[in-house]
């Protein structure tokens, strides 16, 4: 098969100002006095606390229990005492219970943490288990449990395992650092998961604008017979995974649909990285690697990161602001979630903390649509952004709905390309949200 430029139709070039941490090393963060860890930092049930106020904990210990099926469990990162279990806003928006941590300042490992058996002699079952009890989510964004990923229904036929080294959002590096600094690491996390899934083929897709990693990975897999690695074309949104399926597999992932339904599975190369330490080291997700980043930092790193630690401390480590910030996000500009305050804390999602100055951050006024067609164009699920938006502020959902608003992946490639500034990511947001809202109601 081809294993150069592939890529999607539809999506747009978009600056990357990648040059602020590209060729920064990974540094390891200070370990924080405190940390506020949510009791929900994933797609689905939140975990239900098993400590209580008062309990010593250490670092990798489990404090939130995952009942659900859709869920994940939470571990401490600092060893301390445990402060207060209530309330608190996570960088997500959402009023979250969450268990404060005061360190003790011995950064003490739970025991229990101990390397599973080499890979060859673990069964699918055993491996699903470590991935599970280690808390691991997705750590590209959207923070989906990966056990229930790697666990689709037996009708659901897998052949293709594919790692999203894209890392298409403008500013963020991690990933790339990850890549060049560590690429067995990411090699051995897709083998885990092909055994996981009983899977012979695997790739790992790296956009063509970071030959450096994509030369380390190939170096890495030279003498793997069933994993190749394919550089895509740089463009905007790349790193969406049924962007990637479609560049690399051809298939289609239909309306409606997730990529097992075409055989694939999708995991970001941090993803694959966390999966690793769980099997070789016992390691749950308790730190991440977070680009810190954009004109308003003074000194930009790429940091491996406390779960819990505020992003304060995080900006206080690379130098301060450097400015008077206009925005700070977390992620990056194109599908982040701006921030109040700072004083939210770094969860398994969190690829990076980017803070904007006022100069960049102030958005050009909305004028009228034009109606060139610059969205659809860009559109990489085929939509028709401008009628959505149109609709969306008229309040009529029902023909929202009609022109497959719940299709839209929020990219945010129609609001970056539209002449007239057009809020349309924004509106198809909302009109996604009624439209859920009134289908639970039915």
């Amino acid at each position: 098969m081809k294993l150069e430029n592939l890529t999607f139709k539809g999506g747009t070039k978009v600056p990357g100002f990648k040059e602020f941490t590209e060729n920064l090393p990974i540094e390891k963060a200070r370990a924080p006095e405190k940390v506020i860890i949510p009791l929900q930092q994933h797609i689905g049930a939140p975990c239900d606390p098993v400590v209580k106020v008062g309990d010593k904990v250490k670092v990798g210990q489990v404090i939130g229990q995952a009942e659900a099926f859709v869920s994940a469990p939470v571990h401490a990162s600092i060893s301390g005492t445990v402060k207060e279990i209530g309330s608190h806003v996570s960088p997500t928006g959402m009023t979250v219970n969450s268990i404060t941590i005061e360190a003790d300042g011995k950064n003490e490992v739970d025991p229990s943490l101990k390397p599973h058996d080499s890979l060859n002699e673990l069964t699918k079952d055993e491996i699903l288990s470590i991935i599970k009890d280690a808390g691991i989510t997705g750590m590209g964004g959207a923070s989906f449990p990966t056990y229930v990923k790697l666990s689709p229904p037996k009708d659901k036929k897998i052949d293709t395992i594919i790692i999203n080294g894209s890392e298409c959002e403008p500013y963020l590096t991690s990933d790339y650092r990850l890549m060049v600094e560590n690429p067995e690491a990411i090699v051995f996390g897709l083998k885990v998961i092909m055994k996981a899934v009983g899977v012979g083929k695997g790739f790992i897709g790296i956009e063509d604008n970071k030959p450096e990693a994509i030369k380390k990975l190939r170096e890495v897999c030279k003498n793997e017979k069933d994993i190749k690695v394919v550089s895509l074309k740089a463009k905007y949104p790349q790193g969406d995974e049924k962007r990637v399926i479609n560049a690399i597999t051809n298939r289609e992932v239909p309306s409606g649909g997730l990529p097992m339904d075409v055989g694939a599975i999708v995991s970001n190369d941090g993803t694959a990285n966390a999966i690793g330490e769980a099997v070789r080291k016992g390691k749950p997700l308790y730190e991440r690697i977070v680009t810190v980043t954009g004109k308003g930092i003074k000194e930009p790193k790429n940091l491996i990161v406390k779960i819990g630690t505020s992003f304060r401390d995080i900006i206080e480590e690379c130098g301060g602001y450097a400015k008077a910030p206009g925005k700070i996000i977390m992620g990056g500009p194109m599908m982040g979630i701006s921030q109040y305050t700072d004083e939210v804390p770094v969860i398994k999602g969190t690829s990076g903390i980017l803070v904007l100055t006022q100069e960049d951050a102030n958005p050009e006024p909305e004028q009228p649509c034009i109606k060139c067609g610059k969205c659809l164009e860009v559109c990489p699920v085929n939509l028709q952004p401008l009628y959505i938006n149109k609709f969306t502020l008229k309040g009529r959902f029902d023909k929202a709905e009609e022109y497959h608003a719940l299709d839209c992946i929020e990219c945010g490639a129609c609001s970056y390309i539209c002449p007239s500034k057009r809020t349309l990511v924004e509106s198809i947001r909302l009109a996604k949200g009624e439209i859920i809202a009134k289908r639970k109601k039915s």
